[in-house]
């Protein structure tokens, strides 16, 4: 069994999948910055923030509820877990709240899989499907854990070790969509560094001295 410190956030995952240089630019070489979106997305995460349990309407709902799943090597936090009522007694349904609107890509699926695979985990019982709330739209995208989703999920959760455990930082690559709304790119640097990869070793080279 993996030590908590040995174990995947959740949140990479999502930042893999969004771009795999981001994931390394936080999980290996420890860089971070707060932008308009970011500082959007905590807020809208502070009412989740706070752990506690409130029941209505036959539904329980646990606030900040702390996930693992050793097995797997993945560790984080869920915004929410609604225990919906079933046939079979109270069944979990994890929520993730996020800033802005449904995305062609599938790394919000994914998070939020990795969280139902993590309760399954814990509670030993089956987490058929979840919901992905978008502050932009103001409405929730019901996800359901297909073999197809759980397949992703679990891929990608074997790739992302790898490169942390390799501690790999892909290379540098502009896309305007991507990058333009990355709160990383002043760290990122895509359009100086090319295909380079560490940011770091690239700040040593500005400012070494000449020989």
């Amino acid at each position: 069994m993996e030590a908590d410190e040995d174990l995947i956030p959740l949140s990479a995952l999502q930042h893999y999948l969004y771009c795999p240089r981001q994931c390394a630019l936080i999980h290996v070489e420890r860089l971070w910055a707060e932008s308009r979106h970011t500082a959007e997305g905590r807020l809208l995460h502070d009412r989740a923030d706070q752990p506690g349990v409130e029941m209505r309407h036959g539904v329980r709902t646990d606030t900040s509820m702390p996930l693992s799943a050793p097995a797997l090597g993945i560790i984080g936090v869920a915004d929410i877990v609604e225990f919906v009522p079933g046939e079979t007694g109270l069944i979990p349904r994890p929520v993730e709240y996020k800033r802005g609107r449904p995305k062609a890509h599938r790394a919000d699926e994914v998070q939020l899989c990795a969280q139902a695979l993590c309760l399954e985990a814990m509670l030993g019982m089956e987490v058929p499907e979840g919901a992905l709330f978008y502050g932009k739209t103001r409405r929730r995208k019901r996800v359901v854990f297909d073999s197809a989703l759980r397949a992703l999920t679990e891929q990608t959760i074997r790739t992302v070790r790898s490169m942390l455990d390799r501690r790999h930082t892909p290379g540098a690559e502009y896309e305007a969509n991507r990058c333009d709304h990355c709160s990383l790119i002043e760290q990122c640097r895509p359009h100086e560094l090319g295909r380079r990869s560490s940011v770091r070793q690239w700040l040593y080279e500005q400012t070494a001295e000449p020989d």
